[in-house]
């Protein structure tokens, strides 16, 4: 019998007996892989030692939590975009007793029960393991919130990754607020519809379904919709529906499942009244494949009807929406967009390179031609190009080819918005984004470069109250590092430089190398003249945007007015940023 105190990790496939009962040979298939090319390399890479599998899990020891925690998180970036398996991971140092071939005590038992209090794709860590990381490494994570665990005696301080939710965004907005602009009309979420087809690879056809409708709801104008991003953070979860609707603030939540095989689709929907979980409308719909876009537009106009059927039937006439029938051109874009959400050079090249393709093939198609726009703004706007000119040349002929083949596309205009703003024409700039904005007013991101141009053009207050609508429609959005960061530097520029601090530690926690964040940390700890820190956080920020200087500085940032510009750069100058 040995013990000794240690950092275990024990990792769990989720809904591991389901998918042995729906398909035995690919979920074994897919946990091979895993165990190969995944999780025991990553192991033995971070120095850890398995002592203990299990059919659909292991326990894991580890000479220090730091190893221990950066093992788990490389995992589940690894598993991001997995088809099939998907873990709960949980990690604690405790005492642990070695006896024969078996393992217990108080390290084994807290790592269980966070492992099974995680959610699908998560990291739980105990507050003794957080307070062992150092700074840098604790940024990773979210929460600190007590839980009275399962047979454990105390209640324990839980810490998660990814570290987002809505306690991170606290300060920025309350979620149980109604959304501005709507006469408190209640909000509509729609969750992505689950894939009942034995192909994985029809997730993205689910997806489709579930988003078109999400933006034919969002065009009524009449009711706030909350947006995808947020809704589809629930994707692969066994939501309830209460939760739901009190995490992203919506009264109505939509689900349903697309089952389709050959040239069949069967698309069923449900409409739920979120604060008493009682179904308000329910159907079924049989179809061909050919008739896919008829079927949605049928979908759309039952759900609005349910809701309320004198202003639903009134639009329902006057709807209109481009249809998309290039299924491959679309299908690549949600490809590049995964990319593109990740906030890494490497994928926003990644992204372009998917995308132009998609727009030789198919040079209407607006989405496509807006993501490329966005993706090239962010070379720019990060110093991921040497030719940043280029990159917003390109993006804003993009931008233009986008709204071109659909005037009404909400996203180029957005886009066109913050092209622009880089041209120096600010009244255009503006028109673009409220243009966004009245084509879909729960549109979160056109609220989002509303503030940006307002910021570039030295309007805080109005970049403030611009975002912070973008964070009630989207508060668990893929984009939220984004707002955040310009949230940030609108603090900054208000001279508020602790709240300028706090919003871009918040972009950390939920990103932790995304630049607009890790550029406005150093600037703001530096005018609060923590130099030390603001030294080591310009350092952070370098080691992602290594060409970053002044001068870039100058081409990615838009601002109107030199002296804005100039304060700007003053805490970045002081952290020791060159000029050229």
């Amino acid at each position: 019998m040995q013990r000794r105190l240690t950092a275990i990790l024990i990792a769990d496939v989720v809904d591991y007996s389901r998918l042995m009962g729906e398909d035995e040979i690919r979920t074994l298939a897919a946990l091979a892989e895993l165990r190969q090319k995944l999780f025991e390399p990553v192991v033995v890479a971070r120095g850890g030692k398995i002592i203990k599998r299990m059919g659909d899990g292991w326990i894991v020891e580890f000479p220090n939590i730091s190893d221990a925690t950066a093992c788990a998180i490389e995992v589940q970036e690894g598993l991001l975009d997995h088809a099939v398996i998907h873990l709960r991971i949980g990690v604690h140092i405790g005492d642990v007793t070695f006896q024969d071939d078996d393992v217990y005590g108080d390290g084994i038992n807290v790592a269980a029960r966070l492992e099974a209090l995680a959610e699908p794709g998560q990291v739980l860590i105990s507050d003794t393991a957080h307070q062992s990381l150092d700074g840098k490494a604790a940024l990773n994570f979210g929460g600190g919130d007590q839980h009275a665990l399962k047979n454990i005696a105390r209640p324990v301080t839980v810490w998660h990754w990814p570290a987002k939710g809505k306690a991170d965004i606290k300060i920025v907005t309350d979620v149980s607020s109604p959304v501005s602009g709507f006469d408190g009309r209640p909000a509509i979420a729609v969750l992505p519809f689950d894939n009942m087809s034995n192909d994985p690879d029809q997730e993205y056809f689910a997806d489709g379904i579930a988003e078109d409708i999400l933006t034919r709801l969002a065009m009524w104008r009449w009711m706030p919709v909350i947006a995808r991003n947020s809704s589809f953070s629930f994707k692969g979860q066994k939501a309830d529906i209460q939760e739901v609707g009190k995490k992203l603030g919506a009264r109505y939540v939509l689900e349903g499942s697309v089952r389709k095989g050959g040239t069949k689709v069967r698309i069923t929907g449900q409409l739920i009244d979120a604060e008493t979980s009682h179904h308000l409308w329910a159907n079924r719909y049989d179809g061909q494949i050919g008739d896919i876009f008829d079927l949605q537009d049928q979908i759309t106009e039952e759900i609005v009807a349910a809701l309320e059927p004198i202003v639903g039937q009134a639009e329902a006439n006057r709807a209109h929406r481009l249809t998309v029938d290039n299924l491959g051109a679309w299908d690549k874009t949600q490809r590049a967009l995964w990319h593109f959400n990740k906030f890494t050079k490497k994928d926003i090249e990644a992204t372009l390179g998917m995308l132009q393709p998609v727009i030789e093939e198919s040079p209407d198609f607006a989405q496509a031609q807006a993501l490329a726009s966005f993706a090239n703004m962010c070379l720019a706007l990060f110093s991921w190009t040497d030719n940043p000119q280029k990159a917003l040349q390109d993006g804003t002929a993009q931008a233009m080819s986008a709204i071109t083949s659909d005037p009404m596309h909400p996203m180029g205009n957005a886009l066109s918005g913050f092209m622009y703003a880089y041209q120096r024409k600010y009244a255009a700039a503006i028109n673009g984004c409220q243009r966004a904005i009245e084509l879909n007013p729960s549109f979160a991101m056109a609220y989002h470069a509303l503030g940006a141009v307002n910021m570039f053009m030295g309007q805080q207050a109005e970049a403030i109250t611009a975002i912070n609508k973008a964070v009630r429609l989207s508060p668990f959005d893929s984009l939220m590092p984004m707002w955040l960061g310009t949230l940030s530097a609108s603090f900054y520029l208000s001279e508020k430089y602790e709240e300028a601090l706090e919003f871009a530690e918040q972009a950390i926690r939920i990103a932790p190398h995304y630049p607009l964040a890790l550029r406005g940390r150093p600037n703001a700890l530096a005018q609060l003249g923590r130099l030390d820190e603001a030294r080591a956080a310009l350092k952070d920020f370098l080691a992602v945007s290594p060409n970053y200087t002044v001068s870039s500085g100058r081409a990615g940032i838009p601002f109107r007015d030199e002296h804005v510009f100039r304060h700007y750069m003053e805490g970045l100058i002081k952290a020791g940023l060159p000029e050229e």
